[in-house]
């Protein structure tokens, strides 16, 4: 697993091993960043269930001023910390041992929020509810899930823009902010 663009452009990542831990594929990360691309430049970044890092870690890569990396797994908050301070992103990181819905009951707004849960836990259903007032105007949410997976057309100003399938288990699913 490595960065694929960027300041940190080639940098190899580390990751857990196990069945619990599911790192995106180049190819979906590489969609979902062209998704964001030039929404990234100065972005507060959040990467909820963020395992080893790796999709924040691509974010401040690209240009994103921030990143809080959320995780309630004490191993995958110590890998996002190597992965972090080997990319030099130390500075414009902030690595939280919680979990999702605790910190989002009370954590600051942000501009982009990249949501990939394990699959199959209805952790994205519970988490938009709760991420949406805490999103920035014209903000955006990517989720990574199971294909087949159906999310609501509209969670508060949350609005599906689209969706995006890559072969037959993974899904890309946006949404932005609507603007009162």
């Amino acid at each position: 697993m490595r960065v694929i663009t960027g300041t940190a452009r080639g940098k190899r990542l580390k990751t857990l091993d196990g069945q619990d831990v599911r790192p995106t594929s180049e190819k979906v990360k590489e969609a979902m960043f062209s998704i964001i691309q030039f929404d990234l430049p100065e972005a507060r970044v959040l990467d909820l269930f963020a395992g080893s890092g790796q999709l924040g870690i691509e974010a401040l890569s690209r240009g994103a001023k921030s990143c809080v990396f959320v995780d309630k797994s004490r191993n995958s908050i110590n890998i996002i910390r190597e992965n972090v301070e080997s990319c030099g992103f130390s500075e414009r990181s902030r690595i939280i041992n919680i979990s999702a819905a605790d910190y989002l009951r009370s954590c600051p707004e942000t501009d982009i929020a990249i949501l990939d849960p394990p699959y199959s836990n209805g952790l994205i259903e519970e988490a938009l509810p709760l991420l949406e007032s805490r999103m920035s105007a014209g903000g955006i949410v990517v989720c990574e899930h199971e294909a087949g997976l159906e999310l609501p057309e509209r969670v508060g100003r949350l609005v599906k823009k689209r969706e995006y399938g890559y072969g037959k288990t993974i899904a890309l699913t946006t949404y932005t902010v609507e603007e009162n």
